[in-house]
C-alpha cells in the first residue's frame, strides 16, 4: 500500500515541477517575444509548442517511473521519433529557430523598414516560419526567417537600436 502511495507522490512531483519549469520557460519566451515587438500569434504559437512537448515529455517519464516502459525502450522510442521529427520538419524548424534568433537579437520589429534580395518594404508581421514585409507597391512578400537570418538583410529602421545593442 505504501508503494502505491509514494508512486503517485512521484507523479504528482513529475507532474507539478515539469509544469512549473514549463510555464517559467513559456513566460521568458513570451515576454522575448513581446519585447521585440512580434505579433501575439508567435506568442500564442510557442506556448502551444511547448505545452505538448511537456506533455509528451511527462508522459514517457510517467511510464519509466511506473515501470510501464522500461528505460531502453523509452530512450529508442524517443530517439526514432526525435530522428523522424527532425528529418521531417528539417526546414520548418530551421525557420522557427530562425525566428526565434531574429526576435531575441532585435534585428527586425514591426514597422522596420528593411530590404531583402531586391524586396524593399516594412515588416507587417513577424511569424514564427516567415516575415511578411509590405512593398511600396503594397504586395506582401512573405520571407522565410532562415533566408533573412542567413542575410543580406538591411534594416534600414533600426541603426540606432542596433548600435546601442553593440556597443555594450
Amino acid at each position: 500500500m505504501t508503494d502505491i502511495v509514494i508512486l503517485i507522490v512521484e507523479i504528482a512531483v513529475i507532474i507539478v515541477g515539469s509544469a512549473l519549469f514549463t510555464e517559467a520557460l513559456i513566460r521568458g519566451l513570451s515576454r522575448l517575444v513581446r519585447r521585440a515587438g512580434a505579433h501575439a500569434g508567435l506568442a500564442r504559437s510557442i506556448r502551444e509548442g511547448f505545452y505538448i512537448i511537456w506533455i509528451t515529455l511527462t508522459a514517457f517519464v510517467i511510464l519509466s517511473v511506473t515501470g510501464f516502459g522500461s528505460e531502453f525502450s523509452f530512450l529508442t522510442i524517443s530517439g526514432i521519433a526525435g530522428l523522424t521529427v527532425s528529418l521531417a520538419l528539417q526546414n520548418t524548424l530551421s525557420n522557427i529557430i530562425s525566428g526565434v534568433l531574429l526576435l531575441s537579437d532585435g534585428v527586425l520589429r514591426l514597422d522596420d523598414s528593411v530590404e531583402y534580395s531586391g524586396v524593399k518594404g516594412v515588416v507587417v508581421k513577424i511569424g514564427l516560419r516567415a516575415t511578411w514585409v509590405k512593398t511600396e507597391h503594397g504586395d506582401i512578400a512573405v520571407i522565410s526567417n532562415n533566408y533573412l537570418v542567413n542575410g543580406p538583410l538591411v534594416n534600414h529602421t533600426a541603426t540606432q537600436r542596433l548600435e546601442r545593442k553593440l556597443h555594450f
